[in-house]
């Protein structure tokens, strides 16, 4: 799944609960809010400052030929 990061500690990471896509926002790991959209989470950091983390597969797991 993605995860974005931001400015001021900010994490955003869409996760299941209760059966429905939210989208969690954490600041320094401590849970401000659960958000149903992307307007709800621009109420709490700039979308423009959100980087994508994007996780590589290690040496180990890439194929070798």
């Amino acid at each position: 799944m993605s995860r974005w990061v931001g400015s001021n500690g900010y994490e955003i990471e869409p996760i299941r609960l209760d059966g429905r896509t939210l989208l969690r926002v954490r600041q320094h790991g401590i849970l401000v809010a659960y958000c149903r959209s992307v307007a709800e989470v621009a109420k709490y950091v700039d979308l423009d400052e959100l980087v994508e983390l994007v996780s590589l597969p290690s040496a180990a797991a890439r194929p070798r030929g």
